[in-house]
């Protein structure tokens, strides 16, 4: 196995399977433009490359991703939001719409964007300490990272949108009663169970990338429709008295108080 460490994203070649981690342990990982800079590099990439089978995403430390990094949001106008959201798009699509297997290994917390970017993958495991969280709602924002597209699609749409809308936790055991992952790994041997996880789907023939090809059939297109609006949803909710409101009550570890506008 060799390894390639990136600041702030490693990235390891282990066989066929291909491993991207969140290296931004002090902020739980949170999706600082330099690591969606390294993202946008090397998903594209990992997933044009034949040495590749299949692509697991991880997370160092006890997050697997906590979103957007709140500390720096604000203060952009609504062409900027629109500009940078769709700037990451592209590896967003080839993530989702990849002919190879893609695995997130949810080791810890996936709020947000880092919720939505666990459901880019084919197929997600977790820790037994995982849980998920939407994480808009209490910031006065729109779903993204295709949240709004993947969750209802993993869940159904009243199960989506209640998970969404009331920004509770969901535990790794309660997602797998969902079906939104697959299989849950004790925390104290995560990352070798992931790993030998992943490593049992790049072992798998090319009839299962042709599978994938089938199931992700009517979802290239509306895909990529749905990210262009999400950006410019997204930039409406960034222009809210209720945004601003959300940003200043997580900054003061206080409840926010939305007036809807």
């Amino acid at each position: 196995m060799t390894t390639n460490v990136v600041t702030p994203l490693i990235v390891e070649q282990d066989g066929d399977l291909a491993v991207l981690k969140l290296n931004r342990p002090e902020r739980l990982n949170a999706l600082s433009p330099d690591l969606l800079s390294e993202l946008n590099e090397h998903v594209p990439r990992l997933v044009a490359s034949p040495e590749v089978r299949a692509i697991m995403i991880t997370g160092v430390g006890r997050a697997f991703c906590a979103g957007g990094d709140v500390g720096g949001m604000g203060g952009s106008s609504f062409e900027q939001i629109v500009a940078g959201m769709s700037a990451t798009h592209g590896w967003f699509h080839a993530l989702r719409c990849a002919e190879k297997l893609v695995i997130s290994a949810v080791n810890g917390v996936a709020a947000g964007g880092g919720f939505g970017l666990a459901l880019f993958a084919d197929l997600v495991v977790a820790s037994d300490a995982a849980y998920f969280k939407a994480a808009f709602t209490d910031l006065g924002l729109a779903a993204d990272f295709g949240l709004a597209f993947t969750l209802p699609r993993a869940v159904g749409q009243a199960r989506a949108a209640e998970i969404i809308y009331s920004d509770r936790k969901v535990s790794a055991v309660e997602a797998l009663e969902l079906g939104l992952i697959a299989r849950v790994f004790p925390a104290a041997t995560f990352e070798a169970d992931a790993r030998a996880f992943g490593r049992s789907m790049a072992a798998t023939p090319r009839g299962a990338q042709l599978t994938k090809r089938l199931m992700r059939l009517d979802e290239a297109e509306a895909f990529s429709t749905f990210l262009a609006r999400e950006a410019r949803t997204q930039a409406e909710a960034f222009m809210t008295e209720d945004f601003r409101e959300g940003v200043t009550a997580f900054r003061e570890k206080r409840r926010a108080t939305f007036k809807g506008r």
